[in-house]
């Protein structure tokens, strides 16, 4: 709703899975916009686009579009946020950019509110929301490193196709749909559009998100790597990283092994910090089978946690699972609450 004492908002790239979430979680949450542009590339200008009941119609994104806009959500690419997201700031946006562009960058604040909301203190108009696996996780252990220490994290990723675009979601249906008919299909979109080979994701597992680095990683797992110890200020943490693609649509899973400062520390412990912790709901009753699940999480904001376990050889190792809908805590709600904590901190004016 525009509101005469609300704050100038532009979206850019709304046509988008993420644009969309952003839109309508700023709906949710009754977030007062005085005025809202919603950006996009030259091919979707034009279009029309419903949001809180009014009709708005998209406008090319160009550096004269944030002209008077107080806030810019980001979430259109990293070319275009490295682009425009300087343009934005020259005209007093502050912007909140949901690509890669400046996640490492040392004079921009990556922010999960949960975990490092002060950070927020330091930007200089440009803060950057971490990758969408990144962020579930920082969540589920920032509470643990808290109170226990942290010294090593392992984690394995099982990652819903809509984090590679709606393209991947209509490939992972087509394919479904022919191999259930018995006929040919092409992949065309994974692991990687741009690189030489694809292969199927339906009924399939593909142990590569993103391109291969020289180290053997992917960079999808270097951003893991490199945010996590960002967002907690550890530097000499250990972390690694696998990730892979599954035919699932929305919601990433992971399974996260852990090394904690103390080894006289229970799972009914961490059970209980965990349950009472901002924006985690503890799922963990084997023997009913309660664990957190992407089917179930799907539209919620919350990071589910669950199958907490004691290693078996080492006292102060622990094993979780950990689920979340990547498109909204991922990315779209991330960036919601980033903002509310722009307007909490008084930042924001």
């Amino acid at each position: 709703m525009e509101t005469s004492s609300g704050y100038h908002v532009a979206v850019v790239g709304a046509t988008g899975a993420v644009g969309q979430q952003m839109l309508q979680t700023l709906q949710e949450r009754s977030f007062p916009i005085a005025s809202l542009k919603l950006l996009a590339s030259a091919r979707s200008a034009g279009k029309k686009i419903m949001f809180n009941g009014s009709e708005y119609t998209l406008e090319e994104a160009r550096p004269e579009s944030f002209e008077g806009v107080q806030l810019a959500l980001f979430s259109a690419g990293g070319s275009i946020s490295k682009k425009l997201a300087p343009e934005a700031v020259k005209r007093g946006a502050i912007v909140v950019d949901n690509t890669s562009a400046y996640r490492m960058d040392g004079r921009t604040p990556l922010v999960v509110p949960e975990v490092n909301e002060e950070d927020l203190r330091n930007h200089n108009g440009i803060i950057a929301n971490p990758n969408c696996s990144t962020i579930q996780m920082v969540v589920a252990l920032e509470p643990i490193r808290k109170k226990y220490g942290l010294k090593k994290v392992i984690v394995s990723t099982y990652q819903a196709v809509s984090g590679a675009g709606a393209s991947a979601i209509n490939e992972l249906k087509d394919q479904s749909r022919a191999i259930l008919d018995n006929k040919d299909y092409t992949p065309e979109v994974l692991p990687v559009a741009g690189d030489e080979k694809h292969y199927p994701i339906a009924f399939n597992a593909i142990p590569q998100i993103d391109k291969f680095q020289e180290n053997g990683y992917t960079f999808e797992e270097m951003k893991m790597i490199n945010e996590t110890k960002k967002i907690m200020h550890m530097e000499k943490l250990e972390v690694s990283a696998t990730c892979v693609r599954l035919p699932v649509e929305t919601g990433h899973s992971e399974s996260i092994y852990i090394e904690i400062d103390q080894d006289n520390v229970n799972v009914e412990e961490l059970k209980n910090l965990l349950k009472d912790s901002p924006g985690i709901v503890l799922e963990d009753d084997p023997a009913n089978q309660v664990y957190p699940m992407p089917a179930h999480c799907v539209g919620k904001r919350d990071v589910f946690v669950g199958r907490i376990r004691q290693d078996l050889d080492r006292p102060y190792g622990f094993h979780l699972w950990v689920v979340s809908d990547n498109l909204l805590k991922g990315a779209a709600w991330n960036s919601v609450q980033i903002v509310e904590s722009l307007v909490k901190l008084g930042m924001l004016k």
